[in-house]
């Protein structure tokens, strides 16, 4: 069989509001982020687990407020009175347990943004006592700001984000594909998008259509794809 070089390219992921599926497991926290002027002190937590929609929700607020996105990694203190001028969304702060310049850049922002009306979105993985921050003043305020918690994706949930995925990358999968990867699968969007870009690469590589018999290649143990 020829086969061909392929290269994974990154897919263009849609992360409009209507791109965004609703369902049980994410629908407060989609009722919230719509209500963004309604937030408590003008600030939210969004918390969930890796893939599980937290960027794509950051992204759709901040098309709504205007507001800039920016990882906790890269915060600077020198650039907090500039992010204060207007909303601001502050992703992965799980991350920066360890580092005390973020932390306390953190800090100030959160501080400026109060002082000056503007709104506030946090994200992460987990509650904020399980963060292990060492600086107490900015655990504390986390800890009082309103928490929003995206959970693991139901089956209808997996199938439309599964769906999406394929389609970022111009791809038409048939429904009983997708009905059988939703079946093996972790409930994870992180699961579905490594799923996703296996799949592709797989199918490219082998200049073969998708279908349930390359996704078992990837999904089921080696015996059970002799037939």
């Amino acid at each position: 069989m020829n086969t061909q070089l392929s290269f994974d390219l990154p897919a263009r992921a849609a992360l409009g509001r209507d791109d965004f599926f609703i369902s049980p497991s994410n629908q407060i926290a989609v009722s919230m982020i719509d209500k963004w002027t309604q937030w408590s002190s003008r600030k939210l937590l969004l918390s969930g687990p890796e893939g599980a929609g937290k960027t794509h929700l950051t992204h759709v607020w901040a098309t709504q407020s205007d507001a800039t996105i920016i990882d906790a990694t890269d915060l600077r203190e020198d650039a907090v009175p500039n992010l204060s001028t207007g909303p601001v969304a502050v992703e992965n702060i799980h991350i920066i347990a360890g580092c005390e310049a973020q932390q306390t850049a953190l800090f100030y922002l959160h501080n400026l943004c109060l002082e000056t009306d503007q709104s506030i979105l946090f994200t992460g993985r987990g509650e904020p006592q399980h963060w292990l921050l060492t600086l107490p003043d900015l655990e504390s305020r986390l800890r009082g700001t309103t928490l929003v918690q995206l959970h693991p994706p139901d089956d209808a949930l997996l199938r439309a984000v599964l769906i999406k995925l394929f389609s970022d990358r111009q791809l038409s999968p048939s429904p009983e594909l997708i009905t059988y990867v939703v079946r093996r699968i972790d409930r994870s969007f992180d699961a579905a998008q490594k799923l996703v870009v296996a799949l592709d690469a797989l199918s490219l590589g082998e200049q073969r259509p998708l279908s349930r018999r390359l996704a078992a290649r990837l999904l089921e143990p080696p015996q059970e794809n002799l037939l």
